[in-house]
C-alpha cells in the first residue's frame, strides 16, 4: 500500500485526488490539484487543493502534452492511479478526448504507474447510490459525506456546480473507488 491518485482527465479541467492508503480515506486526507483557465481559481484553497493555470499552447498535441506531463509531475511516485472511462453517450470532441487521454495512458505505462480503469456509471453510484446521477447529485453528495461546500468557497458567484468544482469532486470518488478497491485486493 502506498500513494495512489484518481484522476478525472479531461481537456478543460482536469483534476487529481491524491492519496495515503495507509491513512483513513477522508477528505482531509487528500490533496487536490487541477487545472484552470480562470486566473483567480490558480490559488490554493483549504490548505490541501491547489489550483494551476493551463500552460500555452499552440497546437492540440502540445495541449495533451501539457496536461499529461502536468498529471505526470502529480503522480510520479504514485503506486497506482485510477482514471474515469469513456463515457458511451459521450459528444462533442470525443476523438480529442481520446487521444489527450491515449497519451497520458502511454506516459503512465512508460513509467511503470499501474491504471484502473472506472466506469462513470461506477463512480456515480459510489457518490450517489445511483449510476445516473448528475453533478448536482454528485456535489450533494459530496457535501454530505465531507461537510466541505466548496461551491461557496472556490465557485461563490456561479449558481450551478461547475468546474473546478465538479471536477474535484469526480477525483474524490475516482480516488475513493481505487482507495476501497486496493483495500479489498490486500
Amino acid at each position: 500500500m502506498g500513494i495512489i491518485a484518481g484522476i478525472d482527465y479531461s481537456l478543460n479541467g482536469p483534476a487529481i485526488c491524491v492519496a495515503n492508503t495507509e491513512k483513513e480515506f477522508c477528505f482531509k486526507n487528500c490533496t487536490f490539484y487541477f487545472l484552470t483557465d480562470v486566473k483567480k481559481n490558480a490559488t490554493v484553497f483549504l490548505n490541501n487543493i491547489y489550483g494551476e493555470n493551463f500552460s500555452e499552447y499552440d497546437q492540440d498535441c502540445e495541449r495533451y502534452d501539457t496536461i499529461s506531463e502536468w498529471v505526470m509531475r502529480i503522480c510520479m511516485g504514485c503506486e497506482q492511479v485510477a482514471l474515469e472511462g469513456y463515457a458511451y453517450n459521450a459528444q462533442g470532441r470525443v476523438f480529442h478526448i481520446a487521444e489527450n487521454t491515449g497519451i497520458l495512458k502511454y506516459k503512465l505505462w512508460q513509467n511503470s504507474i499501474p491504471v484502473e480503469i472506472v466506469q462513470p456509471s461506477h463512480v456515480k453510484k459510489m457518490a450517489t447510490g445511483k449510476g445516473n446521477a448528475d453533478k448536482e447529485g454528485m456535489y450533494e453528495s459530496f457535501v454530505k459525506e465531507t461537510f466541505i461546500s466548496l461551491k461557496d468557497i472556490m465557485t461563490p458567484n456561479r449558481t450551478g456546480v461547475v468546474n473546478p468544482v465538479s471536477d474535484i469532486v469526480d477525483a474524490f470518488y475516482i480516488c475513493k473507488i481505487l482507495y476501497y478497491s486496493m483495500k479489498e485486493s490486500n
